[in-house]
């Protein structure tokens, strides 16, 4: 874990015996949260711009909440409740 405000942000060693090239997906095992204000707007202009929406937004414990996935494949979730 790193000494990181407001954002906590930690990595940690690849568990034996994964082996990470064999899986389609980038990231699985991964967890990419980020706050952010707005997050509806953030969704909608991503849908206008033809981006891959993984999950639609919802309200939820953490606010209003959504998951893209970037130009890697990487799965990233926004949400508006710190």
């Amino acid at each position: 874990m790193f000494e990181t405000q407001p954002i906590a942000f930690a990595l940690r060693e690849v568990a034996p015996g994964t082996d990470l090239a064999s899986v389609a997906q980038p990231g699985i095992g991964a967890a990419i949260w980020v706050h952010a204000t707005d997050v509806q707007s953030i969704h909608d202009a991503l849908v206008a711009d033809g981006h891959t929406i993984v999950s639609a937004p919802i309200d939820g414990p953490f606010g209003r909440t959504f998951t893209f996935a970037d130009p890697d494949g990487y799965h990233v979730t926004l949400h508006d409740r710190a």
